[in-house]
């Protein structure tokens, strides 16, 4: 019979994965929109990871009342990893946004994607 895995190794497994797909889209690609895309899922990958390492199997909202004592504060899901994220997607997609307009730009000026094409550009 097959186990099982946890979510948060399940979680850890993806978020590394588009952590791996991200970098090698970062750096094999040539192609400017295909980086960004690249930065964009390293980014998420990095997400998904954080918010894993803050995920306990089992565990509830972090509210001290009825449901959750003190003594049973051990199982609660720790909320800052997942208010670290949502903040940092926010500003991911300010990036991302910046990013794609810088591309807009160059490719207004140089008419390609190609990463070759922008190496004499002058200051």
């Amino acid at each position: 019979m097959a186990t099982i895995l946890p979510v948060s190794s399940i979680l850890l497994i993806t978020g590394f994965g588009l952590v791996l797909i991200g970098l090698c889209g970062i750096l094999i690609h040539r192609h400017l929109l295909r980086i960004i895309i690249g930065f964009t899922l390293f980014g998420t990958g990095l997400h998904i990871v954080i918010v894993a390492t803050g995920y306990v199997t089992g565990g509830t909202a972090p509210i001290i009342d009825r449901a959750l004592g003190p003594a049973e504060a051990g199982r609660a899901i720790d909320p800052i990893p997942s208010a670290l994220v949502v903040t940092a997607i926010v500003i991911g997609f300010a990036v991302t946004a910046i990013m794609l307009a810088y591309a807009v730009r160059l490719h207004s000026a140089r008419k390609t994607f190609d990463i070759g094409a922008f190496t004499e550009s002058k200051w």
